[in-house]
């Protein structure tokens, strides 16, 4: 019982830099995701502001950088990392990662979801007269706001999944904490504990995001 009281600050530090490191990736590769998602609905054929040659480049990219294993992809990334940040270890480089990794994650959700709105009420916007950007922020955005929650939502739960490799190169977080004290040591006490904890996180940001979704859907 004494080791569990002694060992307690460690869990809270570790949950309080993994809910750090994702919630900075969620907002940055969030927004990111965001804006190369809806770009990619409108600029594809049919869409609002049809451009092959943008539609082409930004599948692409998703299409590249998307299925890469994160593992990989903090390895493959460490240059930049090291350019954008000025290191290619520890949080600084471990959080650039996550967020270059949610960004292109977050934009094929993105673009998923808001493919499911109904064109009729794009057009119905387009003979009032509104603008391609109006229609994004008023119509499209607005329209496929349950569906983009629920995105984001899984979104979330990726992301707390990728930041258990943080130990990898340094930073910290959950997962550290379980290989460095769990896996290392051979005390299964501490892996299963740090388990319970991540499993609790993801659960609440399902909770959340399920009854969110529920409440803009019924309007």
């Amino acid at each position: 019982m004494d080791a569990i009281i002694e060992f307690l600050p460690k869990v809270l530090v570790a949950t309080g830099e993994t809910l750090l490191y994702v919630a900075i990736a969620l907002l940055v590769g969030g927004a990111l995701g965001l804006i190369v998602g809806v770009a990619i609905v409108v600029t594809r054929r049919g869409g609002l502001t049809p451009n092959a040659a943008v539609y082409a480049i930004l599948n692409f990219l998703v299409n590249f950088f998307r299925p890469i294993p994160f593992l990989i992809l903090m390895v493959a990334l460490q240059p930049l990392a090291r350019v954008v940040v000025g290191t290619g270890i520890q949080s600084p480089a471990f959080v650039f990662v996550l967020c270059f990794a949610a960004t292109f994650g977050i934009a094929r959700l993105v673009e998923q979801n808001l493919l499911t709105v109904d064109p009729g009420v794009i057009e119905a916007a387009r003979a009032m007269g509104a603008g391609p950007l109006r229609i994004i922020l008023t119509v499209l955005i607005p329209e496929g706001l349950g569906p983009l929650i629920l995105g984001y939502t899984f979104a979330f739960i990726a992301i707390v999944d990728m930041s258990a490799l943080a130990g990898i190169i340094g930073a910290g977080g959950l997962g550290n904490l379980a290989l460095q004290y769990g896996f290392r040591q051979f005390n299964p006490w501490i892996t299963w504990g740090t388990v319970l904890v991540i499993i609790l996180i993801v659960q609440l940001a399902q909770l959340i995001g399920n009854a969110l979704a529920r409440k803009v859907l019924r309007r």
